[in-house]
This record gives C-alpha cells, structure tokens and sequence, in this order.
C-alpha cells in the first residue's frame, strides 16, 4: 500500500506506517513531473506485498506441515546441523531433542545404532547440502528393542536467490505398510507356488465355456501349458460336452465328484472327478476344479482284481498250483503281460520257474533253472532277501541274460519259497501305484505258500502218525508173533521143533503168507529148506537158492552176506530174476530174510513172505532181526543142552600149520613141547588155561610167555625136573570157549614149535559143520586128521551131574589143584602153595577142596544109591 498526500508531515508518514502503508510519497505540484517516481514506487510496493504474503502463507503452511503429527519432520542449517524438530520426531527417541540440536544430522540418536542406516542418512543429507532431492527407506532401531521402517526424503529450502538457507527431513512411519506388503507378496508367492504344484487343475469359464482363467498347473493332468489351453478356445474340448446339467447346478450351486475322462497331450486317458460351482470372478462364471484319480481308479481295480485272485487262492493245494494262479491273474491284477515265479528246490539248492507267462517268454524266452551261487538276479534277490524295482534291468550288474528285451522289471522274494518276477518291455513302468500292487501281490502269494506248506506238512504229519499207527499195529502184532516164539523156543528141546515152531507161528492166522528156514549146503553152495510153513504152493521145489549168483533171491543173498535183506515189491524188475516171476505167481509181494545167527555161529537163515507190497517196515525189520539172533541163541542152548545129555560125541582131530595160534607160537619161541588137556576158565578179569610144558627150563618159557603180547600173565602152577603146569592169563579170546558155547569141547591140543593138533568132541547129534567152519576161520593152515565115534553115556551123565553143583570159584580152585599136583603122592605142590597161586589164604583153600570132595562123594555114593535101588526092584 502507497500513501499520496499533498501535505505531507512525519506524523502522518508515522500514522501511515503504523496503519500498514509500506511507502509515502508526498504529492506537490507539478505532479505530472512525480508520475513516474509514483509508479515506480507503486509497482516496488506490489511487489513487496505480495513476498510478505507469500512468506506469510508459507510460514502458515509450514507450521502445519512442522506439526503432523503422521510425519517426524527435521529442520536442518544449510550444513546438516539440526536446528528444529517435530513432536513426531521426539517421540522417537529417550533423550531430549533440545539437547542435539546443532549436532550433525546423521549423527543423531535416531540413527546411530545400526552402521547401515546412520551411513544412508549422512549420504542423503550430504545430497541436500549439495542441492539434491533425496529419498529413501531405512530401518531405525531404538533403546526399547523396536524398530520401525522409515521413508525418508531430504530436500533444500532456498531463498528468492537460490542460495540454500535450510534443509527439511521428513520421515513416514511406513512399518505396518512394509509389513503388510510383505505378507502380500508371500501370500502371492504362496498362492503361485500352490497353484503351480498342486495336482488338482483349476479353470474359470464363462457362461460360453470359454476360458477366462487357467491355472498354471493345467500340465500335470493334460500336458498341455496355459497358453496351449487358453488357445484351445472351449472347455468342452478339454473335458468332454454335457458334463454336467445346467439347471442341476443352478438349483445346487455346486456339482462334486463329477466323474469323466481326459486325453491328455501324449494320447493318455486320465480318470477326473470334476467340482463345478457358479462364480463371479473377472468376467468368468463357472469355476471347474479338476483331481486325477486315474492312480486311485487303477489301483481300486486292481485291488478288486486281486482280492478275487486271493480268494481264489484259498482253494490252492500245492506251490505250483499257486504259482500257476498268481501267473496267470498278475496280467489283471497289474495290468503287465510278464510274470514268473521260481521256487526254491531245497534239496537240490536250485530256484525252478515252476510258473511263467506267455509274455514272458516272448521277451525272455524259456526260463532257466537257477543255482542260489549264479550270479543272477533272481539268485541274488533270493538269497540276500533283496526286493528290487528296476526302471531298466539291463543297467543291473546280476543280469544274466544280456539278450533278453525285458526293460522294467520287479524281482520280490517269496521268504523262503522263492522269487515272483513281473516285467515289461519299456523302461520305467514301475510308478507308486504298481509296486504297491506288485508287492500285495507278491505278499498275497507268500502268505499262500506259507498256508500250502503248513498244511501240506501237517498232511503229512497226518499220514506219518497214520502210518505209524498202522507200523504200531503190525508192531504189535509182531510182538505178538515175537512172544509166542519165545516161549516155543523155551520148550523146543531139538533144533527142528525150534525151526517148525518158528515158521507155523508165523504163519498162523495169516500173519504172513509164507514161512521157511534154510542153511547153505558148502558142497552144492545152495540153501536147502529145512523147515517151512504156510502157502507154499511148490514154491521150494520150483525154486532153486543157489550162493554167489548176480540174480539171487534173498535167502540166498542174506546166506552169503550174511546181513538182512529185503525185497519191498517182488514186481519190480520182473524179467531179471526167475524167483521174482515164481513168488509173484503166488502172491509174495514182499520177501524178508534174516541171518540165524549167534556169537559168529550161523544157523542157517529164515525167509518170510507177505501178500503186500512194502510189509515189513524198517522197525520190523529190526524186530525180525533180533528174532533171528534169539533164534540162534536158542537153537545153541538147545545144542549145549543136548550135547550135555548126549549118550555119545563124534571126536575131531586136525592138525594146525599156523603161527597165529598162541600155543604154537609160545612153543616154538620157547623151543617147547606144550600141551593143553582141557581147564578153561572164563572170569571177568580175562580166560585162563592150564598148559604143561617140557623140554625146556621152565624159567624160559615163563620169560617167552611174559614178553608175548597174547599173554597177559604167568603163573607156576607146579614143577618137576622133567615138566611144569603153567596157568597162562590170555588177551585174545580163546576158540575153546566159543566152541564150548556150542556144545563142542577142546579136550586136547598138543603144539611142538611146528604144528599143533587139536582134539575136540562135538555131540553126536550136532552137525559136524559149523565146528569145522569155526577152525578153518580162526586158522590158517588146517588139516583134518581124524573123525570117530565115541559112547560115554554114564561118565558124561555124572560129569554134568556133578559139574552144575560147583561154583565158579570152587571149579577155579578143583582145576589148579589137580593141575598143580596136589591130588598125586607125594603131592607135588602144597595147599599152601596153591593157595598163593590162588591169592588166597591156605585155610580158605582148605576149605574151598573138602566142599569140592563132599560135593564129588554125595554125587557119586546119591547115584549109586538109585542105581542099586532100581536093580533091587
């Protein structure tokens, strides 16, 4: 405002001033001289109205800007010192902000904690000082542990000359704004990645079915990419027309589990349950939200498949039944051509394709047998208990056939029974789904081999207790036999009521068919029938036993061998035997024949025969063996027995060529006449014999006799000049005792350093034979001298009579005193002597003689008593 006045005072230029009035002027004439001082004046005076104002509504403007209370706002000097800050600002910090200022900015206390920040806020100040606009976001941290992001801009104030007279910082506290973008951007990052890997495929149409949205992991199901869907145009292409009714969905809203079928871009067909729900979602109005169930439609039709193969193998009986069966159904079940199963073969140790598929063998032809130490697959499978997926077999380093055009290959083992195989010709067929199926059904078959073997072994059990109820049975039934021809043995006084008893009880009551009894004849070398039983039908006289042929029966075999035989089924190997064709004619189906043997005495053999292939089991061939030894221990009591009571003996002599025997080796190494007249004794401490020798000092002969290994001791019995009476103590069984259990007695032997001859009586009614066989077995080089007749009825009788009353010691004691003289006169040996002999005391020996005596007298004056008795009457 201008003030123009003609009168013109300092107390109105003073009024005007105080009224607001920036000029003066005082207006005199001419006035036209002062106009253009006047404009002049007027036009500085706009001008400087108009700055004030501008000043004052910026001032007003600042002052609202300084106090916001959304924005901490710093006012800086032209050289970042901080000159003013906001309410905002302070309640940033603890300390008091009056207390920093005129401190550089950038080290103040909001930034001074963190390196990073209080380096970006001198930088950006710096800027300003320097004429630059800066913005930026940092993080400041403070005393109370929290942070807060801040987005700072820097920019200088200047003055009407562009000179920079101050600089304003103002920050925005944009941490919950951060944050939220943050969750955001994971929030989308989370949806994209979602919906980028999720199976299930999600399509937005319109009303048209054409596509306003494809998820971008429409590849999954149809392997087509979003651009190739979008450009496909309708979804109609993709799912199929009239998947679902308009008005249905209009009336529900939402449509679910609609099943259909998709080909994919290879050509495959997926199985889709398909939900359809009305939207409103960028011009789109169908949502369809698609899920691939063509894994869990396989598998459910494959479950169903093998529930009805496992059903089906309930009714399985054997392993290659079962095999057979999973073969076949593993094409449905798994919906592969090729499948195999080995077995395990435990005695051979061999894995056997007991099952195979056709496709199998068209892509790997025949399959082979296996041995567990082949380097194979299925050996190493098999044996490490190894299940192995392969997407390509031939990239195994087992695989023993290179040529075969199997790719893809399962390979499970069975336990302990074997491997199941399933295969196919591409490579990497085995997804999730199918070797889930493939080990079911390999678990199925196993746990059915597990069944078949439990209940095969327990039919098993089942015929072995059958047949051991049956073996029982015949077992006790032998036993039967057994004791019945025990005690018939008991009361046979001669050898042939033993053998007659023997074969009709065992044939009575049809026990077995047909019984004999045979002994070889040396001269003919055949077995001759003694005594026999049953239907015979001929056989004997149709029949020839001869020894030592390639194609003899089992009598004669066992007559030779000497051991059990047994024929199980005369039927077999028919044409190679004529008795076979004999026996079967009658009806013998199974033959049994036992040596009669006892102690090395054979006496003979029996044969028995039976209507029924394999009768005579392993126990009762053992039964029949021991029956065959009691029979033969029978028939030698009973010829002990009869040789004891025999009115007359056959006397033996034979002369003996060879060094083994004891008596011609201990004469001839004593340069000794030696001579043996019978005293054997048979003690638990060994055999003793009485010897006399002569022709040598005696001493000698007890000194030859102690080094031989045959001899175990010598004891002087008595001596005289010309002989002495030795007892020798023998190591090596002695041939009079065995002799003696059959009856037959050594009465002498004489040895002379070159031979030696041996006397022995064998009652008359045994047969000579077996004596003979006993010597030409236990010696060399034997001759027989001489056979003959001898009848000694009364003194065999008395010496029977009179032996069986003596005890074993008191016969000990009668021999080595009548062997050492002590009966003759003068006596050559004292009791005292013999009694030293004996290891004795000499009144135990005295005693042992007069109980001897007495026992010798009543026998004898007893007998004569009934003799005269029985003369008198």
């Amino acid at each position: 405002m201008v003030l123009c006045t003609a009168s013109g005072s300092e107390s109105i230029a003073s009024d005007a001033i105080a009224a607001g009035v920036t000029d003066y002027i005082a207006v005199s004439d001419p006035i036209d001289e002062r106009i253009d001082d006047i404009l002049r004046r007027l036009a500085r005076s706009v001008r400087t109205s108009r700055r004030t104002n501008t000043q004052r509504e910026r001032a007003r403007q600042f002052d609202a800007f300084f106090h916001d209370t959304q924005t901490a706002t710093w006012a800086l000097d032209s050289d970042g010192s901080l000159q003013r800050v906001n309410r905002t600002a302070r309640e940033m910090i603890e300390p008091d902000a009056e207390s920093v200022v005129g401190e550089s900015f950038w080290t103040l206390p909001w930034w001074t904690r963190s390196d990073e920040t209080q380096a970006t806020v001198r930088r950006i100040t710096e800027q300003a000082i320097a004429g630059e606009f800066s913005h930026t976001t940092i993080t400041a941290a403070f005393e109370d542990g929290t942070s807060r992001t801040l987005e700072v801009s820097v920019r200088p104030v200047r003055d009407e000359a562009e000179t920079i007279v101050s600089i304003i910082v103002e920050g925005v506290d944009v941490t919950e704004r951060v944050s939220l973008e943050r969750e955001l951007r994971e929030s989308e990052e989370l949806h994209r990645i979602t919906l980028n890997n999720m199976t299930d495929t999600v399509l937005i149409t319109d009303d048209d079915g054409e596509f306003t949205y494809v998820c971008p992991n429409v590849h999954f199901i149809f392997g087509y990419t979003a651009d190739e869907i979008n450009e496909s145009g309708n979804i109609d292409r993709l799912l199929g027309p009239d998947l679902f009714d308009r008005d249905d969905l209009a009336e529900e809203g939402v449509l679910k589990n609609i099943e259909c079928t998709a080909t994919d871009k290879a050509g495959r067909e997926h199985t889709l349950l398909v939900n359809v729900r009305e939207v409103s979602i960028q011009g789109g109005t169908l949502l369809y939200s698609c899920r691939d169930v063509t894994k869990r439609k396989r598998r459910e039709e494959a479950l169903a498949g093998l529930h009805k193969t496992t059903r089906e193998l309930q009714y399985a009986e054997t392993t290659d039944e079962v095999a057979q069966l999973v073969v076949d159904d593993a094409a449905t079940v798994l919906d592969l051509d090729a499948s195999a199963i080995y077995l395990f073969e435990t005695d051979e140790n061999t894995l056997e394709p007991v099952a195979a598929s056709t496709g199998m063998e068209r892509l790997n032809g025949p399959l082979p047998t296996l041995r567990t130490a082949d380097d194979s697959i299925v050996g190493h499978c098999f044996v490490e208990d190894d299940t192995r997926f392969y997407d390509d077999v031939h990239d195994s380093k087992h695989l023993d056939n290179p040529a075969t055009d199997i790719r893809s290959g399962a390979y499970i083992p069975l336990g302990e029974h074997g491997v199941f195989i399933a295969a196919a010709e591409t490579i990497g067929q085995f997804d999730d789904v199918l070797r889930e199926l493939t080990d079911l059904l390999a678990a199925t078959t196993e746990a059915t081999l597990d069944r078949v073997e439990r209940q095969s072994r327990l039919r098993k059990q089942d015929r072995e207790l059958q047949q051991r109820n049956q073996q029982l049975s015949r077992l006790n039934e032998t036993n039967e036999i057994i004791r019945e021809i025990d005690q018939a043995l008991v009361r046979a006084g001669t050898r042939e009521e033993i053998d007659h008893a023997v074969c009709n009880l065992l044939t009575t009551e049809d026990r077995f068919t047909f019984a004999w009894i045979g002994a070889t004849d040396p001269i003919d070398e055949t077995v001759e029938p003694r005594a026999w039983s049953g239907a015979e039908q001929g056989y004997l006289d149709s029949t020839s036993f001869p020894t030592g042929t390639a194609a003899m029966d089992p009598a004669a075999r066992t007559a030779t061998t000497k051991e059990v035989h047994v024929v199980s089924n005369v039927a077999d190997r028919l044409r190679e035997a004529s008795w076979r064709k004999e026996a079967l004619t009658r009806e013998y189906l199974s033959v049994l024949s036992v040596p009669l043997a006892y102690d090395e005495f054979t006496y003979g053999v029996l044969t028995v025969y039976a209507d029924s292939p394999n009768a005579f089991t392993e126990t009762s061939q053992a039964v029949f063996t021991e029956l065959g030894e009691t029979i033969a221990s029978a028939t030698s009591a009973v010829e002990r027995k009869n040789a004891l009571l025999s009115t007359s003996t056959t006397r033996l002599e034979f002369e003996v060529r060879d060094p083994a025997f004891v008596f011609t080796r201990l004469s001839q190494q004593a340069e000794c006449t030696l001579t043996y007249q019978g005293g054997v004794q048979q003690t638990t401490g060994g055999v003793y014999v009485f010897v006399t020798v002569a022709g040598t000092p005696v001493d000698t002969v007890v000194t030859t006799a102690r080094e031989m290994v045959s001899i175990e001791s010598v004891h002087r019995i008595s001596e005289t000049d010309e002989k002495a009476v030795l007892q020798l103590q023998l190591t090596q069984p002695f041939f009079a005792v065995e002799l003696a259990d059959h009856g037959a007695v050594l009465r002498n032997s004489t040895a002379d350093g070159e031979t030696a001859t041996l006397v022995i009586d064998v009652p008359r009614s045994d047969d000579v034979r077996p004596v003979t066989q006993l010597i030409t077995e236990s010696f060399a080089d034997v001759e027989l001298r001489s056979k003959e007749t001898l009848d000694h009825a009364s003194s065999r009788n008395f010496q029977t009579e009179y032996l069986e009353q003596l005890t074993d010691r008191q016969l000990e004691v009668l021999q080595t005193a009548y062997y050492s003289g002590f009966f003759e006169s003068p006596r050559e040996s004292t009791g005292e002597e013999i009694a030293a002999v004996l290891g004795i005391s000499p009144p135990a020996f005295y005693r042992h003689a007069r109980t001897v005596q007495r026992k010798l007298f009543s026998t004898l004056f007893d007998d004569i008593g009934i003799s005269t008795a029985i003369s008198a009457d």
